[in-house]
């Protein structure tokens, strides 16, 4: 891209930096034209400022890292002052107080910071990986060398071919949701861009209190005497004598903080195990989990499946509960129920964007409250909302199997039963919501398969595969790639064309030509290597006919689980003539075996 070219475009670009010692360079992608733009010093700090005010640019971790380091280039293009800018930025010091030492001033320009868009705590590298980009690559040489020129090029290609392609990739994927979070920006006033669905949500709330009260709030200041005790909703009365026990445990116990901040959890609540008839779980603070091993069911014989799950679990059960936090009052609940009638509508008129984005940011709110640094931190809020939702949950399963109905997978907000009396069925279902005051949501299947409660097949009426877990290719958190490694996803297709579609297993496997259906990838810390060629912290390999040998861990020398066979593929480049297909197929089988589909001895297993 030429000077002429950066004076004559605006639009989005996808950008990224490199900083050692004796070489620092920025570079710049423009999606629209596909044209690349380096700086690298010495240059003109006024295109620098140009690019970054005229064009939306578009980082992975920018606004930690790589804005503030751009901005120091703006001020001083001195190499060894940027290195010591990057190091203080990397270590993890809070970014702006680097700034403040430094003197440099971060100017507000068009950004969009991805990191925080997506999921959990990935890396660049791993969402990448997840989403199968073509090329993974480590940074080719450690970040305190002294780089000669031939080592510049390969870093520059490093930034451009790499880096940017991956953030290019994971642009692309995110659309949809910086949509929602441009519409919801537009709303109520505020950049929601760079911001999780937790951050996003936290954002409104605290634009919509302050308009209302007119002072931004502020977060809860908890002294040493915070205490609290839990109030049980007057519908909680158990007829197991352990769910009686529990419960008085709990309505008795006085709960405190530590260091007033982390709720101090009492052993029987640290997941411990309930039974309840033919029925077990364990059951937390955290969250309540059933403690079924390898189960398989089928709707047949007058029996039927049926997956109900609360809708908008926690945040019914904190307007039903008016679960505001102390330091905001009783506003807070304006806000909030505010926000959910605004979201009802959005779905009644079916504004896409406006519903689900509220949606998300609704959702959002629940798990701010067990967060120190939030705006609307509140132990009590939470301890109040967890644990009603999983008593609640433990209270139907009680009415269902004290009358013959067996639950077959529990957790948080949702029950599987299996029985033979649907109409029993709803009408308990139907008592209970309109006990509790919640809503569910009913799925039924025609066959269930199970490892265990985090990880199932499940067949729909309609024949399609519901799959959860490992074997899925998207998980829970957003119900996109962005949540799960890839795992032999070709096993997990050819398990759902069987059960849907009697298909045998061998025939989609070896028909498959697509190779990231074949791939596993895996994060390793402290790096992974084969045969001593250094392979990265994000790892990613199929399995080859003859191939021996595992990958190793780069500090001890371990075998990376999973790995014997494996060749490495950190390049995709079409299909390999080596799959080892029966090796699959074999995997295929084992995971039959593991969800209860197969019931012969089981055969013996590559891991």
């Amino acid at each position: 891209m030429t000077d002429a070219d950066i004076l004559n475009n605006s639009g989005d670009v996808v950008f990224d930096s490199e900083c050692f010692p004796n070489f620092f360079m920025a570079a710049f992608k423009h999606l629209a034209t596909n044209k690349i733009f380096k700086l690298i010093p010495p240059f003109d700090p006024r295109k620098l400022s140009y690019i970054l005010h005229r064009y939306n640019c578009i980082g992975f971790n920018s606004i930690k890292y790589d804005l503030p380091l751009l901005w120091a280039a703006y001020k001083n293009q001195d190499l060894g002052w940027l290195k010591t800018v990057s190091n203080d930025l990397v270590r993890g010091e809070w970014y702006q107080e680097v700034c403040k030492t430094h003197g440099i001033i971060v100017y507000p320009t068009p950004n969009i910071d991805l990191m925080n868009v997506c999921p959990g705590k990935g890396s660049l590298k791993l969402y990448a990986a997840r989403l199968h980009s073509k090329r993974i690559q480590e940074l080719p040489f450690e970040h305190t060398s002294i780089l000669d020129e031939d080592q510049k090029l390969i870093i520059t290609d490093y930034c451009i071919n790499n880096d940017l392609e991956a953030t290019e990739l994971l642009y692309n994927f995110n659309k949809d949701r910086l949509e929602l979070r441009r519409h919801l920006g537009m709303k109520y006033q505020d950049n929601l861009m760079s911001k999780s669905d937790a951050q996003m949500a936290e954002a409104i709330v605290v634009k919509e209190l302050t308009r209302k009260t007119g002072k931004r709030p502020k977060k809860a200041d908890l002294t040493e005497e915070y205490n609290f005790y839990y109030q049980s909703p007057t519908y909680l009365n158990f007829r197991t004598p352990q769910l009686q026990e529990l419960l008085t445990n709990i309505v008795a116990h006085k709960f405190t903080l530590d260091d007033f901040v982390k709720i101090k959890v009492p052993e029987f609540l640290r997941g411990n195990a309930i039974t309840i008839k033919d029925f077990s779980c364990t059951f937390g603070i955290g969250g309540l989990h059933s403690k079924e091993k390898t189960v398989a069911y089928k709707a047949e014989n007058g029996y039927f499946i049926s997956d109900n799950d609360a809708a908008s679990y926690y945040p019914r059960i904190i307007s039903n509960l008016g679960l505001y936090p102390e330091h905001l009052g009783p506003i807070f609940l304006d806000v909030f129920n505010g926000m959910t009638d605004d979201r009802l509508r959005a779905k009644k008129l079916k504004q896409f964007a406006e519903d689900k984005g509220l949606k998300i940011a609704i959702n959002g709110i629940s798990g701010k409250y067990n967060s120190e640094h939030s705006v609307v931190f509140s132990p009590r809020c939470y301890v109040q909302m967890t644990l009603t939702g999983q008593l609640s949950i433990l209270l139907l399963i009680e009415f269902l199997e004290y009358e013959g109905f067996q639950v077959i997978n529990a957790n948080t907000d949702g029950i599987v039963v299996y029985g033979n009396n649907y109409s029993l069925l709803r009408q308990i279902i139907e008592y209970w919501e309109e006990l509790v005051n919640f809503k569910t949501e009913e799925m039924q299947y025609t066959a269930y398969y199970a490892r265990d409660v985090n990880a199932y097949f499940a067949v729909k009426c309609d024949k399609s595969v519901k799959v959860k877990g490992p074997y899925s290719e998207v998980g829970s958190q957003t119900g996109t790639q962005l949540d799960n490694n890839p795992i032999m996803l070709i096993c997990s297709d050819a398990i759902k064309k069987m059960l849907s579609d009697d298909k045998p297993i061998e025939e989609t496997i070896r028909e498959c030509k697509d190779i990231t259906r074949f791939v596993t990838v895996r994060n390793v810390k402290g790096g992974a290597h084969k045969s001593g060629h250094y392979l990265g912290r994000v790892i990613r390999w199929y399995y080859g006919k003859g191939e021996l040998g595992t990958i190793n861990y780069l500090e001890t020398n371990n075998k990376v689980p999973m790995t014997e066979g494996a060749i490495p593929l950190m390049n995709l480049n079409g299909f390999p003539s080596d799959i080892d297909h029966q090796r699959y197929i074999s995997e295929a089988r084992a995971m039959l075996y593991d969800v209860g589909y197969l019931k012969r001895p089981e055969e013996v297993r590559f891991f």
